[in-house]
C-alpha cells in the first residue's frame, strides 16, 4: 500500500504587474530559499518545473533556473514544458512509485515581456488556426459567447466575477494591487478589460512529502485524497465551447464533491462560471477567496499557486476539504483537478 502524499509548503512570490529587471533565475530564488527555510530541507528526493521557453524568450530555460535550486551535488530532476501544476502532477507519481518521499515543484513566468495573446497562438493547429490569425483573447471571447448564449447568463454575471476576484485580491498580499477600470471597453466583445487576466511576473513553489515525512515537516499536512487531469480535442471547433466535459471528468475522478474552497484557474471571467457548473460547485463553496488569475496570473505559476492556495487553506485550518484548479491550452482544452484534506482518508 502506497503511503498518503501532502502538500507540506507553500510559498510565492509578492507578484508584480511590470518588468522589475529580474530574470527569471532571480526571480525564483528567494522562493526556493524561503521553502527550504520553511522545510528545515536543503535537499528534496526529486525536483520538477513547469516553465515556457515561448514566454521566457530563450532555449532550455529552465535550466537556467536550476541555479536557484543548486543543482552540484547531483540531483534527481524533470521539467515539463506546462504550468507547474502537470510537473506537481509528475512529482506526486514519483512519490507514489516509492523512490523517494520528499519532492519540490516550481514554476515561474514574466508576461510583461511579451505579449501573450499573440504569444499563445502558438499552441493552435499550425495547419488551421494559427493561418487565421486568432490570438488568445479571441478564442475566450467565442467561448464566452457560447456560455452566455447557452446558459442564459448575462455580460452583469461576468462583470460581478471580475469585480469580486479583484476585490478579493486586494486582501491578498501576494496579488497585484488592481484598482477599478476607468474605461472598461470592450478588448474583444462579450470579454471587457476587466474579464482578462492581468500581467503579472511571479514564481511559486510546494514540497510534496509522504508518510511520516510530511507529518515530520508539516503540522497540518494538505493530504491529496484525489488527481486527476483530462484533455478535450485540441481543435475548438470540435467540441461544445460552452462547456468544459474534461473539467467535469477530472473532477468526477478527483472526488471533487463536497469541498468547501475551490481555487480555479480561471483566467477570464466566463472561465469560472463554466468551471463552477462542469465540476459541480454550489452556492456553498467558496471560490477563488486569493483572487484568482483575475487579480495575479504568473503564466505557467498560476495553476500551482491554486493548488498552493487551496492546500494553505487546510495547513491554516480554515477549511478541511478544498480543491484546487490548472487548466492549459485553447479555450479550456485541458484540466487538472487536485482534493486535498486535513484527513489523508478523505
Amino acid at each position: 500500500m502506497t503511503p498518503p502524499i501532502a502538500v507540506v509548503a507553500f510559498v510565492q512570490t509578492t507578484h508584480t504587474g511590470h518588468d522589475t529587471g529580474l530574470s527569471e533565475t532571480e526571480l525564483l530564488a528567494p522562493v526556493i530559499t524561503e521553502i527550504k527555510e520553511r522545510t528545515g530541507r536543503k535537499r528534496f528526493g526529486f525536483t520538477c518545473s513547469g516553465s515556457n521557453d515561448y514566454l521566457a524568450g530563450a532555449p532550455f530555460s529552465f535550466v537556467a533556473a536550476l541555479d536557484a535550486v543548486g543543482a552540484w551535488p547531483p540531483i534527481a530532476e524533470s521539467h515539463v514544458e506546462m504550468d507547474a501544476a502537470w510537473a506537481l502532477y509528475e512529482a506526486w507519481v514519483k512519490l507514489l512509485s516509492g523512490e523517494t518521499d520528499t519532492a519540490l515543484v516550481y514554476g515561474f513566468g514574466k508576461t510583461s515581456q511579451v505579449d501573450t495573446a499573440e504569444m499563445l497562438t502558438v499552441q493552435l493547429d499550425p495547419y488551421h488556426l494559427v493561418p487565421l490569425g486568432v490570438d488568445g483573447v479571441s478564442l475566450a471571447a467565442l467561448q464566452a459567447r457560447a456560455y452566455l448564449e447557452r446558459s442564459g447568463a448575462e455580460e452583469d454575471d461576468l462583470t460581478a466575477v471580475a469585480a469580486r476576484s479583484r476585490a478579493a485580491g486586494r486582501a491578498n498580499p501576494y496579488a497585484l494591487d488592481l484598482p477599478e477600470p476607468s474605461d472598461d471597453a470592450y478588448a474583444v466583445a462579450p470579454l471587457r478589460a476587466s474579464d482578462l487576466p492581468p500581467v503579472t511576473d511571479g514564481a511559486a513553489a510546494i514540497v510534496l512529502a509522504s508518510g511520516d515525512a510530511a507529518r515530520d515537516l508539516c503540522e497540518r499536512p494538505a493530504w491529496i485524497t484525489g488527481f486527476d487531469h483530462r484533455a478535450d480535442p485540441h481543435s475548438p471547433g470540435a467540441r461544445d465551447l460552452s462547456r468544459s466535459a474534461s473539467a467535469r471528468l477530472a473532477g468526477e475522478r478527483a472526488g471533487a464533491a463536497g469541498v468547501q474552497v475551490a481555487e480555479l484557474h480561471a483566467r477570464f471571467t466566463h472561465e469560472e462560471l463554466i468551471l463552477r457548473e462542469a465540476l459541480g460547485l454550489g452556492d456553498d463553496v467558496t471560490v477563488n477567496p486569493s483572487g484568482g488569475p483575475l487579480a495575479a496570473d504568473p503564466m505557467m505559476a498560476t495553476g500551482l499557486i491554486r493548488i498552493g492556495e487551496a492546500a494553505a487553506r487546510v495547513h491554516d485550518g480554515t477549511a478541511t476539504r478544498v480543491l484546487g484548479h490548472a487548466a492549459s491550452g485553447p479555450c479550456l482544452q485541458q484540466n487538472l483537478v487536485c482534493v486535498l484534506s486535513g484527513d489523508h482518508d478523505g
